[in-house]
């Protein structure tokens, strides 16, 4: 259990996400996510990392018990920087990575895929960010790359999810396919790349996060301020303390 790393084919690393029972990582997982991807990125020897999950799932966002079980704030401020530090990984990775999703992808799910360079989804996954019921905010900016900005905001303050197929159709996800076709498919879209020259597929990441419209560090830092804030007024605790059960008005 936790984050494995392979080398499943030559210049690829295969980085696999596996904590039961929903993929929720506790603040030690966000960051042993982070150090898997920039060990890959800092590899000489990769040219491109596929990041997948195990289980029902690709990522239920953060572990909201570890929340619930911390009387202070530490684990807030652990969850905001574990966050940061997994989803500035994924966009900084030196090399393109390709997102493998299946099941259900969100909260910090939509973060890790929101900054990866390319997407292959199960035709079952469903993609979208429920902070709103969890009292947290974030990740907006990361779901603002898979969607247009109106459908960005509606799914937002629903905590509705979009599928695959309504993601492909925007343009974000590359393939939709059968949920045991997903990681060949990903696979063979990872190696497409990694045939690529080392040295120029590198160049290529950094040109095209230099030419981003958005600085998905600023923006995100920014939202968290938001959900520090829900923490200290008591609103987020007021609201995270009605999950797995039915919302009180």
């Amino acid at each position: 259990m936790g984050v494995s790393t392979t080398s499943p084919d030559k210049g690829i690393r295969l980085i696999t996400v596996d904590h039961p029972p929903v993929n929720a990582l506790p603040v030690r997982g966000w960051y042993d996510l982070a150090d898997a991807l920039r060990a890959a990125g800092r590899d000489p020897e990769v040219r491109c990392v596929v990041l997948t999950a195990a289980g029902r799932g690709f990522n239920a966002g953060v572990d909201i018990k570890e929340m619930q079980r911390d009387t202070g704030h530490d684990a807030l401020i652990g969850a905001n920087r574990g966050c940061y530090e997994a989803f500035s990984a994924v966009y900084e990775c030196e090399v393109p990575v390709v997102a493998a999703v299946h099941g259900f992808c969100l909260g910090g799910g939509i973060g890790l895929v929101g900054n990866a360079d390319a997407i292959v989804a199960s035709e079952d996954a469903t993609f979208g960010l429920p902070e709103l019921d969890r009292g947290a905010l974030g990740a907006a900016t990361h779901l603002a790359r898979l969607v247009p900005q109106h459908l960005m905001r509606a799914l937002y303050y629903t905590s509705r999810t979009a599928t695959a197929a309504e993601l492909h159709a925007h343009g974000s996800v590359w393939k939709v396919v059968p949920r045991d076709e997903l990681l060949d498919s990903a696979m063979e879209l990872a190696g497409e790349i990694a045939r690529k020259d080392g040295y120029l597929i590198r160049l290529a990441k950094a040109a095209i996060n230099g030419i981003d419209p958005v600085d998905v560090h600023r923006s995100y830092r920014f939202e968290q301020g938001f959900t520090f804030e829900a923490g200290l007024s008591g609103v987020a605790d007021r609201v995270r303390d009605t999950f797995g059960r039915e919302a009180r008005p």
